[in-house]
């Protein structure tokens, strides 16, 4: 139930604010360097604490590597297994959950599929907590990507609370112009739309209540002819793996809900070539023909809802009198989840079209 992927497994276990959380990834190919530095680097995109809008939440997130390396950080070809602490855990805001689930919150779901017994504190095993390892596992599937495969994976904050970034130009999406966002703290492509979006959750904070709001994720560098038919195409890979994301609402890929709204002459994406190369003039379809890798730069979206712990009263029932009451949430919790959840994205779009390619070979 935590374990995505075949030729690239990685599992995740932990809950919010047990000892610790971790991943355990099989497949990665032998002799793969592990840049602890990078890693960090990358770890830190989605660190609490960091920014506006996020919780402040105190947690360092350094990965141990446990096994699977040799000195030198080179993988030996065992399963890779990364620890990371939870070293700011307070599972005592979280007293009397059990009693009165948050609205909008996994708890009373939850409660009833472990027959009471379900990890309240901060969601357990159903926390955002758990996307720190998916991002470990997934910097780890970036360096394979890159390095093997020659595929870039990039994200950037398209919405966020009703103020919109420019949109990656499909068909031209360069590695430069990924690189730049990974380095970048608020990843926008329009450093004005970044202040206006950091406004806007400011704002929110300010009145105790959330924002929600919609990642854009490119890949470039993918062979035409990666994934498969029906069940195995990449639209299903890269939405499964992103939808473990926890506040991830809706998937699209290409125009996607456009279109409906679009005939077959305005939404077909027509081929050419440049005499030596073959690409389409548009890219609509969002890289991706019949489950299929056309060559074409895969470009998707993901829709966070705003975060449902907010400091507003809200009504909820009391399980144990069966009375209806009002609930203050207490703990910490971000205003807008798409800020940390960008780079989860780009870590799970990773892994996703990692173990598509090791599959195929």
């Amino acid at each position: 139930m935590n374990t995505f992927g075949e030729a690239f497994k990685v599992t995740i276990f932990g809950q919010s604010h047990s000892e610790s959380v971790g991943a355990v990834v099989e497949g990665v190919p032998s002799g793969t360097v592990i840049d602890e530095e990078a890693l960090a680097a990358f770890m830190t995109r989605r660190k609490p604490n960091r920014g506006v809008g996020t919780s402040p939440r105190n947690e360092a997130d350094r990965v141990r590597i446990v096994a699977g390396t040799t000195a030198g950080g080179v993988c030996c070809g065992a399963p890779l297994c990364m620890m990371i602490d939870n070293e700011d855990a307070r599972p005592e805001d979280y007293a009397g959950l059990a009693d009165t689930p948050r609205p909008s919150h996994v708890d009373y779901a939850a409660s009833i599929k472990e027959n009471g017994h379900c990890d309240v504190c901060g969601g357990g095993r159903y926390s955002g907590r758990l996307t720190a390892p998916l991002c470990a596992a997934g910097y780890v599937a970036e360096t394979v990507l890159s390095r093997r495969y020659g595929v870039e994976v990039g994200v950037h904050l398209l919405s966020v609370g009703g103020v919109t970034d420019r949109a990656f130009d499909s068909c031209r999406v360069s590695r430069e112009e990924l690189e730049r966002l990974k380095h970048m703290g608020f990843p926008v492509l329009e450093a004005d739309n970044g202040a206006k979006m950091e406004k806007r959750i400011t704002s929110a904070a300010a009145e105790g209540d959330s924002v929600g709001g919609c990642v854009e994720c490119a890949l470039i560098g993918l062979k035409p002819g990666v994934g498969g038919p029906m069940f195995d195409g990449i639209e299903n890979a890269l939405s499964r793996a992103i939808f473990g994301i926890p506040g991830v609402k809706a998937v699209e890929f290409g125009a996607g809900r456009d279109f409906a709204d679009l005939t077959g002459t305005e939404s077909n994406d027509a081929f050419c070539t440049d005499g030596t190369r073959l690409y389409t003039e548009t890219n609509r379809s969002g890289g991706i023909n019949g489950g299929l890798s056309n060559g074409m730069p895969i470009v998707l979206r993901a829709t966070f809802r705003p975060t449902p712990s907010i400091a507003v009263p809200q009504k909820t029932v009391s399980l144990s009198r069966m009375e209806n009451t009002l609930l203050t949430i207490k703990g910490r919790h971000d205003a807008c989840i798409a800020v940390r959840g960008a780079v989860c994205v780009e870590a799970a779009a990773a892994i996703a079209i990692l173990d598509l390619l090791l599959k195929n070979e």
